[in-house]
């Protein structure tokens, strides 16, 4: 059973998403939260596997509560939502540590899914897509490579795995590329995020693109 935390301002949204939820046979509705402040208290009382996050709330929004749910240390994962006209916020998201985004209008499926990966440790947003967000927020981001000493930790394998998901390449796509089986691209995929401390891929590409092993193209 995946536990959620439900973080929205907008009384009537949280009770679409609870409903929704609390018919799904796999997911349990632990409590909800009207902003920011209260989801990280809430967050903290009731460590919930997910976190379904609002971005935009009065008093503290939904970024500086996922930077401080995730400073705590706790097992928590951060799913927030978002709208087309919201997407100059996803970089700052990402880097306080949200595991992806999903849109307010998605499809039950997708949001039911999208809550199953990211309590799995996932992230939601494709890599491709990772791409292609982060290409847009390309100002943001380290100009030039830099030394960093969680690179001397990796091998010369490890270090292509990470150039590659820096490029967005899925394992099947690694896989391909540097002629490796699927399971082997796995295992070294979770080595690097663990050598780099990266909660998920996404991190894993932030990483990449700060230390300047991947520009955009």
């Amino acid at each position: 059973m995946i536990t959620v935390l439900i973080v929205d301002d907008q009384p009537l949204q949280r009770l679409g998403f609870r409903m929704l939820l609390e018919s799904n046979p796999d997911t349990d509705v632990v409590g909800e939260a009207g902003n920011g402040a209260e989801a990280v208290r809430r967050t903290t009382d009731l460590r919930p596997d997910v976190v379904l996050m609002d971005v935009r709330m009065p008093g503290m929004d939904g970024i500086e509560a996922t930077r401080r749910i995730v400073e705590a240390g706790g097992r928590s994962r951060i799913l927030m939502l978002t709208t087309f006209d919201l997407d100059e916020y996803a970089h700052a998201a990402l880097r306080a540590g949200a595991s992806g985004f999903l849109l307010k209008d998605a499809h039950p499926e997708e949001l039911l899914a999208g809550i199953r990966a990211v309590a799995a440790g996932d992230a939601v947003i494709a890599p491709a897509l990772t791409r292609r967000l982060l290409d847009a927020f390309a100002p943001h981001l380290g100009s030039s490579p830099v030394d960093d000493p969680r690179l001397a930790s990796l091998t010369e394998r490890e270090r292509e795995i990470l150039v590659a998901i820096g490029h967005g390449w899925t394992n099947g796509e690694i896989a391909e590329r540097l002629v490796l089986s699927e399971s082997t691209v796995k295992t070294h995929v979770g080595r690097v995020l663990a050598k780099v401390g990266a909660r998920d891929r996404i991190q894993a590409v932030i990483f990449a693109y700060d230390l300047g092993l991947t520009r955009p193209r």
